[in-house]
């Protein structure tokens, strides 16, 4: 069983008496332990797929499935505890809480769930020593490095070992070097069996999936698959899809 499968998604939005389509009939799966990228435009429709692949927001047509969960049947008072269970988030711009130190931040999925605090304890420590910020973690927010506060998100992410992790313009509010170290750090977790879905405008952090799904006007306009291309040759395919993209003509990408 894959574990997302996106079947006939659409989404309508209406302002007044006209209405706004922002994804049409987008199909694709996604396999435990893959890395996919979504590239596009702005306004393509990558970032309200991200929110319907969330449970953020809800489809005008099709269905979502996580892990065989059917999102459309989940109620929303039933749909926090989902996300909270299945989901982890890493966003561009971190989402910390700054009234709460880090070990707090990365911690609160947990505190939400219930869990002991000897059982966060036990995770949090594995965590923390595996993304470098065990000397962080009584710091505030604003006391980090973006880099730090990155990677203190990517903590919070894994720290209920979620599903799937989505990822929304992660590497957005980061220097080069920054977003290399990030990049690096999501290849090893993927490679430890972790599953991640990203949503970004950089070439360079698409590279590093291992299949890229590309946007145009809401419909999914052309795929590619890593297989056993390089990180470069991943770019120059990447690279070379952009620029088609770009030119608004109609026949696929050879």
């Amino acid at each position: 069983m894959n574990l997302l499968e996106v079947n006939h998604i659409s989404k309508v939005y209406t302002s007044g008496n006209n209405e706004i389509q922002a994804l049409k009939d987008i199909n694709f799966s996604v396999d435990k332990g893959e890395f996919v990228a979504i590239m596009g435009e702005s306004g393509s429709g990558k970032s309200t797929l991200l929110n319907i692949l969330a449970a953020l927001d809800r489809p005008t047509g099709g269905e979502v499935h996580i892990s065989g969960h059917n999102l459309q049947n989940i109620s929303d008072d039933e749909l926090s505890n989902f996300r909270r269970e299945n989901l982890g988030f890493i966003f561009q711009e971190f989402n910390l809480l700054d009234t709460f130190n880090i070990k707090d931040n990365i911690l609160l999925p947990l505190v939400l769930s219930g869990w002991k605090s000897s059982d966060m304890e036990n995770r949090l420590s594995f965590l923390i020593e595996r993304l470098g910020i065990k000397k962080l973690i009584d710091k505030n927010p604003y006391e980090l490095s973006g880099g730090q506060k990155q990677r203190a998100a990517v903590a919070r992410a894994l720290i209920n070992q979620p599903q799937l992790i989505l990822a929304d313009e992660p590497t957005g509010a980061l220097d080069s070097h920054t977003s290399d170290n990030l990049l690096k750090l999501f290849s090893e977790i993927n490679q430890e069996g972790q599953t991640i879905m990203m949503v970004t405008h950089s070439t360079k952090a698409a590279s590093q999936a291992k299949r890229v799904l590309f946007i145009r006007d809401g419909y999914i306009f052309h795929e590619l698959n890593k297989g056993e291309s390089s990180n470069e040759e991943m770019y120059e395919k990447i690279s070379k899809t952009l620029t088609f993209l770009a030119s608004g003509a109609d026949k696929n990408v050879q």
